[in-house]
């Protein structure tokens, strides 16, 4: 996958975010830079706080077309970007053990926290109530959606920590939390089962939330590019286990193509929105990946 998928793509290399200490700035960075270069690509449909237009032309919905500037111009044009409702937003995000891993750059949670701090001040931008849940084995912080929580959520990013084992199962009770129907994004490695990681966020489909879904990955996770034997240590139980990668890698990275193939299936048959994240690459894919999915639901609702 090419590292600059869009313009504006190096404002989003998680190298160059690990150097900035201020997630506000980090967010608004990242954002503005991925939507000046969003401008200049021919991606459109994304509902975002700003327009552009082009020329009508015949077979383009009516009711796209901008009046105001059809009486100043004497000329019809059609809008192709435009923010036109709010919602409740809200970020779940893993913080368990195996969220603090990193083969080399960031961690899985500071990529994490990169790309809900950049989603968060996206939907802020658009004047959505954002809020935030933090998760391991069990709810650690709760941040309601509101219009004033912005900053609230930085903060709980700022000093979110992969301390404990995680059990994907509590969302479940995460689910408790959203009565209200709104945009969740959950960030997880997904360690478990694809039923048992099925099972436990159907809940939150069920209240009549939209669910999009990002799986993050570090790049050694995807690849195995180990080669000499050694001992290889289970981060959610603490468990070692000496392993000689020679014999296992390929088995490996079939288990891992499996394992995403198959929750990408489940998903899809739950119409939610899931994409695979790596580490080692710009964010711009997950925030175009986004963008194109709350396309999608405002368009449905």
């Amino acid at each position: 996958m090419a590292t600059h998928a869009l313009p504006g793509a190096r404002f989003v290399d998680p190298q160059i975010l690990a150097r900035i200490g201020n997630l506000d700035l980090l967010a608004r960075n990242v954002v503005n830079g991925f939507i000046n270069g969003l401008h200049r690509a021919p991606y459109f449909g994304a509902s975002i706080d700003f327009a552009e237009h082009r020329g009508y032309v015949p077979g383009d919905d009516i009711r796209r077309v901008d009046w105001r500037l059809y009486a100043r111009t004497d000329r019809y044009y059609v809008k192709q970007y435009e923010a036109d409702t709010n919602t409740n937003f809200s970020v779940l995000l893993d913080v368990s053990r195996s969220m603090g891993f990193a083969s080399r750059g960031v961690t899985k949670l500071e990529y994490a926290c990169y790309l809900a701090a950049c989603l968060s001040y996206l939907a802020h931008r658009q004047r959505d109530r954002v809020g935030i849940i933090t998760f391991d084995d069990d709810i650690v912080d709760h941040v309601p959606s509101s219009a004033k929580h912005f900053n609230v959520v930085l903060h709980t990013l700022e000093r979110s920590s992969a301390r404990r084992p995680g059990n994907l199962q509590v969302i479940t009770k995460v689910a408790e939390h959203f009565k209200r129907r709104g945009i969740l994004v959950l960030i997880s490695d997904f360690y478990d089962e694809p039923d048992a990681i099925l099972d436990a966020i159907k809940p939150l489909r069920f209240l009549g939330n939209d669910l999009v879904v990002f799986h993050v990955l570090d790049p050694a996770e995807l690849d195995f590019p180990y080669d000499d034997p050694s001992a290889f240590e289970d981060l959610e139980s603490g468990e070692q286990m000496p392993i000689v990668p020679e014999s296992l890698a390929g088995q490996y990275r079939t288990l891992i193509r499996e394992h995403t193939a198959a929750l990408a299936a489940k998903f899809s048959e739950h119409r939610i929105d899931y994409t695979v994240l790596n580490t080692a690459e710009p964010l711009d894919r997950a925030l175009f990946s986004y963008l194109s999915s709350r396309a999608k639901l405002m368009h449905v609702r």
